[in-house]
């Protein structure tokens, strides 16, 4: 959990608020195709992810569609099911070995109301997890794929570089092997 903490650091936080947020959450080790989020399930954590990567992924006609992963150093969260605590309308799992700092709902809840600066770091967390959806969602209706994957080059080169072809394919609407030609005409 030092990824965590050197995060949480970052953000200003220290002390006893720094102690009570660390102690809040467990770490949870994953091997390469756990789930961490079935479909149907409602999520009961967030979390940090300390090592590995997560694809969150739909399955429509028998076929996995990836919408997202996340990376080493990012906040994970099924945002719709752990918000609303609903059914999840998506699978999560670990696409490689991995570890994630978990929080659940209701020690979440007891440092929102505990330490006001971590309501708002919170807040920041939802509204930015929000945006990114509605961008998304955005660029697969309006944007072709060749400027989503610039986008992409643009905004977060370092998914390019970490995410395995066929997933970043999925995340951009297109086949791998149409990815690979956006690739060879944009650098």
């Amino acid at each position: 959990m030092e990824k965590l903490k050197k995060n949480f650091e970052k953000m200003g936080f220290s002390g006893d608020d720094l102690d009570k947020i660390l102690s809040a959450f467990e770490l949870h080790v994953f091997r390469k195709n756990d789930r961490v989020v079935e479909e149907g399930k409602t999520s009961r954590h967030i979390g940090f992810v300390e090592s590995g990567m997560f694809q969150y992924y739909v399955l429509k006609d028998g076929e996995e569609i990836t919408t997202y992963i996340s990376i080493e150093n990012t906040f994970f969260a099924s945002v719709l099911s752990f918000v609303s605590e609903a059914p999840a309308l998506e699978n999560v799992r670990a696409l490689t070995d991995g570890s994630m700092s978990m929080i659940s709902k209701p020690n979440l809840k007891r440092l929102v109301n505990e330490i006001p600066k971590f309501k708002d770091f919170y807040i920041n967390l939802l509204e930015h997890s929000i945006c990114g959806i509605d961008a998304s969602r955005h660029d697969l209706i309006a944007l072709t794929a060749e400027q989503r994957y610039a986008k992409m080059l643009k905004n977060e080169p370092h998914l390019l570089q970490q995410i395995p072809l066929q997933y970043l394919a999925s995340i951009l609407g297109v086949t791998p092997r149409h990815l690979s030609r956006i690739r060879s005409t944009i650098r």
